[in-house]
């Protein structure tokens, strides 16, 4: 019986009846050591009659073996890894160990557990338990997260159960205290009623409702002091009193048991035979096994032994002296063989080595190497770390430490990167480490501080490799410049510019499209569209990497070709997704939606930001995840919702300012700005847009026509002149039609000229942007109105609406109508059938769409990063609100 947690329990019995009924669920179960966590998920378990149960829980001396826990707790499903899709089976199994090492891909990794639970769920609901979640090593805990983030309509309930420390984000979480008055006194009754009552009160005073505490302290008690002879009160924590009484159980044992105990703790096999050959080296053996089982310190289970609480693992290590505990680790390491247990071994003599020691090092380094094989950065990065601690040799140890730093990196641990990488030695000479080392503490910086400090960074890093490698420090320029252009920093980009210039030809369009890059940011539109187009339009790019495929993706936007980009971005997309490349899928992901929505397809590029921004915050990128929520703004206001805009901006605006992140912020207030033009409040606007200050001219020049269009509406000319000027001299540079229309239009709209009108309606037909088309049909409808000629009007403005609700834009759509009005026109009201999937929710319209080119559930489930449940439960809610009852009827509604 559990006492005092009649809450607890209600909430984790519905999360359980849930699972039953089909829907999914998490929970997170937090509070210090002996509160109740474990307690509560047996309870859970002892209800979960006719329920699937996994159970896994985290080993202390496993957290650096990647998969390890993982591996523990799907044992018992592994054989139904060939159910899932080929590529999901082969990276799963990749991460276990279970076969060949597949590509480092970490979210397929985190897929294909989700599926698998899926698929385990199918058989009826499913109940997953993860204890002690602190020491799960960090690949399994990602994977796990993953899934938990991700659950719906699988029938699974997800349970994690850890210590203060740990915290996943986003999360729903039950905090425990310790249990009131009247369920601590009931307990303790129940564990050890016979104390003297001043005893019985003092356990209750130290234990401060803390179960365990209530449990276990009585026992650590004399008999002369259960019966009242008290020493004064001490004030140790309730947790280290807990422990110091299971040491008193442990010394109690004979000395073999105490070190057949240490063995046990310290192993992470879960193989009886390996502890037993471990401890006849110690003089131990069976028989201490069983006196550890007859004081109930351990609990064994055929060939598994089990500590009866982690606590007593800890205590049962903690308890022996130095030189025994390096004496058991050793014993360890000499039992354990060189094939699946290699890295158990490698860590194991890691830690009975405390100097020095070039083998040891060269273990933990092959150990390193294996853990990136299976996507394990966290575990790599730890045994690289401990691999350059063990390392002699300087310059290797350096280099040791480079590598744990990028690994850091590449596990999204930016903090922890950038401390591996500043202890890295100053004296590094190897350039390939060096240029590592400079773009992990760029990268952190970039990612959670200063883009224009990031770049600082890259800058004065690139200065020292280039006399090793003059074309390694060009391509770390060339991220200088990306910052640059990020921050908005004239200064960093001249800077950065300045310094690609003085090195040799290196032969690479890269170069031209950074200095492109450098130019417009300090202003220098035609150079810079002129170099950038070198890059963008060169005839074989072929040879370009992830980093450099992105940066010509980036720069098709600043050069008008917004459907190249968005194809080259998606290309860049893929192939981060397929090979694991976290750092650089947030960049890929934001360059195809700003072109999606350069294109006019906010509704598209909006749900699918509302799925990327969580996983940016799973990659710890939180500018990123800033731009990406800048551009929400953007998209929200277009598609008429205006809290939505409003709550995004916010968002933005709160961070983008004390982290220096001008592009971003300019972005946001552009959201806000066109929200005013579309509401018909043109004053309001043209307030906001001016606020984006010259030095955000890389992204302000998409936003110029709106201040045109303000000044122009509240009868101010003089305030267009500026970014008419501007704008002007941009289209001409790039040359693209859909950019000479809208230059057409703000002519026209500043000179009042119809001529000007008629001219921008040729260009966009030859342009790629209906939305700025129907925008111009607003505007000149507008004008033909305002001229008398109302049937002319009519045709234009009844154009702009058609265009305006197809895309969504509903505060655009009311202006249209408005003014179709103003002719005399009655025009309908937004009718559901101008968007059918508008009745969806955003899951269900990704979902929807994705059903309707033929995509298989699995199909699917992949690239939402779902379960095939769950793309099943969207289409089954789906049918209905479309009034269709299979799915080929899909094609006609959603393309």
């Amino acid at each position: 019986m559990l006492y005092g947690r009649a809450a607890e329990q209600a909430q984790m019995d519905r999360l359980l009846a849930n699972a039953r009924s089909g829907r999914s669920g998490v929970l997170v179960v937090r509070g210090q050591p002996g509160i109740g966590k474990t307690a509560l998920l047996g309870h859970l378990r002892e209800w979960a009659a006719g329920v699937r149960v996994l159970h896994g829980v985290g080993i202390e001396s496993e957290a650096e073996l990647p998969y390890a826990a993982l591996h523990l707790l799907l044992r018992s499903e592994l054989d139904r890894i060939s159910m899932l899709p080929e590529a999901q089976a082969a990276a799963l199994r990749g991460a276990l160990g279970l076969g060949a090492a597949a590509p480092e891909n970490r979210f397929l990794v985190g897929l294909a557990v989700l599926s698998l639970l899926a698929e385990v769920a199918g058989d009826g609901a499913l109940l997953c338990l993860v204890d002690d979640a602190q020491w799960f090593d960090r690949a399994s805990i990602d994977a796990l997260v993953f899934v938990a983030r991700r659950l719906d309509a699988e029938g699974i309930a997800l349970v994690f159960a850890g210590r203060e420390e740990f915290r996943p984000q986003g999360l729903p979480e039950l905090w425990l205290d310790g249990v009131d008055r009247d369920a601590a006194v009931a307990l303790l009754a129940e564990s050890a009623g016979d104390l003297a009552p001043k005893v019985r009160g003092r356990v209750l005073d130290e234990a401060g409702g803390n179960p365990l505490a209530l449990i276990e302290l009585p026992s650590a008690l004399t008999a002369e002091q259960q019966a009242g002879q008290l020493s004064p009160f001490t004030t140790i924590p309730v947790a280290n009193r807990v422990q110091q009484a299971f040491q008193q159980q442990v010394r109690a044992l004979p000395d073999t048991a105490q070190a057949l105990l240490a063995v046990l703790a310290a192993d992470d096999t879960g193989d009886l035979g390996i502890v037993l050959r471990a401890a006849e080296s110690l003089s131990a053996g069976l028989a201490d096994l069983e006196a550890a089982e007859q004081a109930k310190l351990v609990t064994v289970n055929g060939a598994a032994v089990v500590f009866r609480h982690p606590l007593i693992r800890a205590a049962a290590y903690q308890n022996m002296p130095l030189t025994s505990r390096l004496a058991v680790r050793r014993a360890l390491a000499e039992v354990l063989d060189g094939g699946e247990h290699a890295d158990r071994r490698a860590w194991h003599l890691a830690a009975a080595t405390t100097t020095p020691d070039e083998d040891v090092a060269r273990e933990l380094e092959l150990a390193a190497e294996r853990a990136r094989t299976r996507s394990g950065y966290a575990a790599m990065a730890a045994a690289y770390e401990r691999a350059a601690e063990l390392t002699p040799d300087t310059a290797k140890r350096s280099v040791r430490l480079a590598a744990a730093a990028v690994a850091a990196s590449d596990a999204g641990q930016p903090t922890r990167a950038g401390s591996l990488a500043g202890r890295a030695s100053e004296e590094i000479q190897d350039p390939l480490a060096l240029a590592h080392l400079i773009q992990v503490r760029a990268h952190r910086e970039f990612e959670q501080g200063s883009q224009a400090a990031a770049g600082e960074l890259i800058i004065a890093g690139a200065e020292r490799v280039a006399p090793l490698d003059a074309e390694r420090a060009a391509y770390l320029i060339v991220e200088a410049v990306r910052c640059g252009w990020y921050a908005s920093d004239p200064r960093l980009a001249e800077q950065a510019g300045r310094l690609l210039r003085s090195l040799p030809e290196i032969g690479s369009p890269l170069v031209s499209g950074a200095l492109g890059l450098a130019a417009l940011v300090t202003g220098d539109l035609k150079e810079a569209v002129t170099l950038m187009q070198e890059l963008v339009l060169a005839p074989d790019l072929s040879a370009l990497q992830v980093p450099g495929m992105l940066f010509v993706a980036q720069l098709c936007a600043p050069i008008g070709r917004y459907g190249q980009g968005e194809a080259a971005a998606a290309r860049v997309e893929a192939e981060c997704r397929d090979n694991d490349m976290g750092g650089w899928l947030t960049t890929a992901v934001e360059t195809r939606l700003q072109a999606q929505m350069l294109l006019g397809r906010y509704r598209e590029a909006a749900a699918k930001l509302e799925e990327i921004i969580p996983v940016t915050g799973d990659l710890g990128q939180r500018n990123g995840a800033v731009a990406l929520t800048a551009l929400l703004a953007l998209a929200r206001g277009e598609l008429g919702d205006e809290q939505g805009c409003r709550t995004a901006a916010a968002a933005v605006l709160e961070q983008a300012g004390t982290r220096g992140l001008r592009a971003a912020e300019a972005v946001a207030m552009a959201g806000l700005g066109r929200l005013e033009l579309a509401l018909g409040r043109p004053e309001a606007s043209l307030g906001i847009l001016e606020r984006i200050s010259a030095a955000n001219a890389p992204v302000s020049v998409f936003f110029a026509p709106d201040r045109i269009e303000a000044a122009v509406r509240i009868r101010e000319p003089e305030r267009a002149r500026e970014p008419l000027a501007y704008y002007l001299s941009w289209a001409a540079s790039v040359g693209v039609p859909s950019a000479d229309a809208v230059v057409l239009r703000c002519r026209a709209l500043v000179e009042n000229d119809e001529d000007l009108y008629k001219e921008a309606m040729r260009a966009h037909e030859q342009g790629e942007q209906p939305h700025e088309q129907a925008r111009t049909r607003l505007l000149y409808g507008e004008w033909l109105r305002r001229a008398r000629k109302r049937a002319a009007a009519r045709a234009q403005l009844r154009a702009a609406l058609e265009t305006f609700d197809r895309l969504g834009m509903a505060r655009w759509a009311e202006r249209a109508r408005a003014e179709l009005r103003a002719t005399g026109d009655v025009p309908a009201a937004p009718r559901q059938a101008d968007d059918p999937l508008s009745v969806l929710t955003a899951q269900e319209r990704q979902v929807v769409r994705l059903a309707a080119t033929g995509a298989s559930n699995r199909d699917i489930a992949a690239q939402l990063y779902l379960s095939p449940r769950t793309v099943g439960y969207h289409l089954y809610k789906a049918f209905p609100k479309l009034g269709i009852s299979s799915r080929t009827e899909l094609a006609a509604i959603a393309t």
